[in-house]
């Protein structure tokens, strides 16, 4: 396993959910991933956003990508988990706008702020029914 097979599996099946801490409070959400490449897994966000805030607090989080395969077992999860990085890149920020014309409408409303974060460093596994009962034994991609 190597880190392409990790970003094209995250790319196929981009709904993401993100668990954050919010002081000892843990919170998940899904999030539509933007892309995952070499250089991390891309995501956005609002500079109002609970997320945003508890990021800011605590950059560890923990991301899940999900295929349901057919149905008919558990289907594969992907796991990662790792630090957000914040990102100001207008270059990023202008092919994010690009990509995702509707945040056009978001952007500027009060006092919102476009937030690109990436996940660059941390660990990744996939997750079966195969590896039930054994989850810490599962190959690790370092990134």
């Amino acid at each position: 396993m190597d880190l392409k097979e990790v970003t094209d599996f995250a790319n196929a099946n981009p709904v993401t959910y993100i668990a954050t801490v919010d002081g000892d409070q843990p919170r998940v959400r899904a999030f539509a991933m933007w892309y995952a490449d070499e250089t991390g897994f891309y995501f956005h966000t609002g500079s109002t956003k609970d997320i945003w805030r508890q990021l800011q607090a605590n950059p560890k989080l923990e991301l899940c990508f999900f295929n349901p395969g057919d149905g008919q077992s558990a289907g594969t999860m992907l796991r990662v988990e790792g630090t957000a990085e914040f990102l100001e890149d207008k270059e990023l920020e202008d092919r994010l706008l690009q990509d995702r014309p509707w945040l056009q409408t978001i952007v500027g409303e009060g006092d919102v702020r476009l937030a690109i974060f990436r996940v660059a460093h941390g660990a990744a596994w996939f997750w079966t029914m195969a590896a039930n009962m054994r989850e810490h034994e599962q190959e690790r991609v370092r990134f």
